[in-house]
């Protein structure tokens, strides 16, 4: 049996999207400015953040093949939402790296990209990330037509960049980096055909 929701209450589904995105960012800023996130502030925002981009992505992965499976057709409206929040996040990673980390020395930033494995990873999907938040609209889409659809599915590639950097950033405790690497694996045995067909357009002839 398919579960609706009318065209009335997408407004409040959305509203509950944003509520749920925000709240945690707001509150891990908040507990940062009154000294409240233990013995290293610095490492628990990026983290914070860092995960928050990857539980994003990883759950506007997983909506359309939910939708599908459980004939709920509605998630599809907040699945853009979901996206745009992965890339905040994200933002809010590389900032809180470049202002923590390396005090916004771009030339130690760019030297940091080019010898650690890990950010050189974490800054290609960045790269990608931003390219799809920024051809995310709807005039965008109408304008790259058929191109869009190729253009965002390589939000298959960003997944298994994060899911990379997570765990080439981890100096020990790898089991969480592996479950979410189960987790993206399985994303994408549930769209294995759908990937081959991206895979072929995107494959140089």
């Amino acid at each position: 049996m398919a579960l609706t929701v009318s065209a009335q209450r997408i407004p409040h589904l959305k509203a509950l999207v944003h509520l749920a995105a925000l709240y945690p960012l707001i509150n891990l800023y908040y507990a940062a400015i009154n000294d409240r996130l233990g013995a290293d502030p610095v490492e628990a925002v990026i983290h914070f953040t860092g995960i928050g981009a990857l539980n994003l992505l990883l759950i506007s992965l997983l909506i359309s093949p939910a939708a599908k499976f459980f004939k709920m057709g509605f998630l599809i409206h907040v699945r853009r939402i979901i996206g745009l929040y992965a890339f905040t996040y994200a933002v809010c990673h590389l900032l809180n790296f470049l202002s923590f980390e390396v005090q916004f020395d771009l030339q130690l930033f760019v030297d940091e990209i080019f010898e650690r494995p890990y950010i050189t990873v974490g800054m290609t999907a960045f790269l990608f990330l931003l390219s799809l938040a920024v051809t995310s609209t709807a005039k965008m889409r109408r304008k790259m037509k058929r191109k869009w659809q190729t253009l965002h599915n390589f939000s298959y590639l960003i997944g298994l960049l994060v899911v990379i950097h997570f765990y080439w950033s981890v100096k020990s405790e790898i089991i969480e980096p592996l479950i979410y690497a189960a987790i993206y694996a399985l994303l994408m045995a549930l769209r294995h055909q759908k990937l081959k067909g991206w895979v072929k357009k995107i494959r140089p002839q």
